[in-house]
């Protein structure tokens, strides 16, 4: 311990005498922690608000009636592996949707924390007048469906629970409604492929740019009367899930299709492109805040280098006294680490302004004021603090590793 004391009073020693380089060093540091900070909890801040709003947008789950790759012909199946040619069959009608759907439903149900929605989709064509505006009307129960994704969440008026109370209940966009000149109450005409005709009632509209996927041509009734008006009574193509914990999705999923047998995609398969391009934008930020601290520890170089020069005679008097090359090495990466603890420790102080800064700008969204997402937490102080004590240190060790080689033989022999 009274070695490391004195190899560490040497070290302050040297930094005292040369405060002016020790304050721009340090500031330096305290500069480049500072805006590692900023840019990287705006940044992540970003980011995690966004694969949130991903995640609530929608179910984490989403089984639809569709299978990966096509069921193999029997003829196939009774030869696996031989040349077989199968042509001229004829493709048998039968109704679309997810057979045993109840089964799957109950077994989502059965996991901890997990719920599921089912529902039917289908297109059907509006009409007002002699305006017409198709529609992909979604049928669901909205007690479940609440629980599931964030519909309630986007409607500017109404009510998932007005489906339930209002004959005939429709929710639409507000962009839809306005094109075919109708607002809530009104009652518009429904058309579906099948032949279907109903009359629906506005109930509930999406707020400008709010409606699910992003789209207009969206719209939610009640689940018995998207089979009625599609005429695919007890029909189900859809079952949405929400699980506890959102990130082990892909594994729930994969089990899900593996015993069901139809598509379960998860929500990481489904913005797989948006991940894959947050991924590159995280790798670029951190490139550019580590080229920052990189650039900040020039500073301790040059203070550590010129003390290296400038006390090259100490060096070999310490050298023939007995010091060996580990604590000339010490001394010198001492210093480094000094400078990047004071530096690091105002760089927090400056990081935290500049959070508050720009946690505390506004911008009006959508007639609404929105803050920017902030990632304040621990780990990013700990990411700023690691990488700049690990910079100082390869800085402070290339100027120590040529002190501990200096020859006291040599030096002492010139000064005499």
């Amino acid at each position: 311990m009274r070695r490391v004391a004195l190899l560490l009073s040497i070290a302050f020693q040297h930094l005292a005498k040369r405060r002016r380089q020790t304050i721009v060093a340090v500031a330096g540091v305290g500069v480049g922690v500072g805006f590692f900070l900023a840019v990287s909890a705006l940044m992540v801040g970003s980011q995690d608000d966004f694969v949130k709003k991903l995640i609530d947008a929608a179910p984490h789950i989403v089984v639809s009636d569709e299978v990966r790759s096509p069921t193999p012909q029997p003829a196939v199946q009774a030869y696996p592996g031989g040349a077989v040619a199968v042509h001229g069959y004829k493709p048998r009608t039968e109704m679309r949707g997810i057979k045993g759907w109840q089964q799957l439903v109950a077994t989502v149900n059965a996991m901890p924390g997990a719920v599921a929605s089912p529902s039917l989709s289908g297109g059907v064509t509006l009409r007002v007048g002699g305006h017409e505006e198709a529609l992909a009307v979604i049928g669901i129960d909205p007690a479940v469906e609440a629980h599931v994704s964030n519909v309630e969440e986007n409607l500017k008026a109404g009510s998932l629970h007005a489906l339930e109370t209002n004959q005939g209940g429709l929710i639409v966009a507000e962009e839809l409604a306005r094109r075919l000149g109708v607002n809530m109450g009104d009652v518009v005409g429904a058309t579906s492929a099948r032949g279907g005709t109903r009359s629906l009632r506005i109930v509930g509209l999406f707020g400008r740019g709010r409606s699910p996927g992003g789209s207009s041509g969206t719209g939610y009734v009640l689940l018995r009367e998207a089979q009625s008006l599609t005429g695919q009574p007890f029909i189900i193509n859809r079952v949405g899930v929400k699980i506890a914990d959102p990130y082990r999705a892909e594994t729930v999923a994969k089990a899900l299709e593996a015993r069901f047998s139809y598509k379960a995609e998860s929500w990481q398969e489904r913005s797989a492109d948006f991940l894959t391009l947050l991924l590159t934008r995280n790798i670029i930020m951190y490139t550019v805040v580590s080229a920052i601290l990189l650039v900040a520890s020039f500073g301790i170089y040059t203070v550590v280098s010129n003390a290296v020069a400038d006390k090259r005679r100490d060096i070999a008097i310490l050298r023939s006294i007995g010091f060996s090359q580990a604590d000339l090495q010490g001394i010198f990466v001492a210093e480094g680490l000094v400078l990047a603890v004071i530096g690091i420790i105002l760089g927090f102080g400056l990081g935290l302004v500049l959070m508050q800064i720009l946690g505390s700008l506004e911008f009006p969204v959508s007639g609404r004021v929105e803050h920017i997402p902030l990632d304040r937490r621990p780990r990013q102080f700990l990411l700023a603090g690691g990488a700049s004590l690990a910079c100082a240190v390869f800085a402070a060790w290339l100027p120590a590793r040529k002190a501990a080689r200096v020859d006291p033989v040599d030096i002492l022999r010139g000064a005499a």
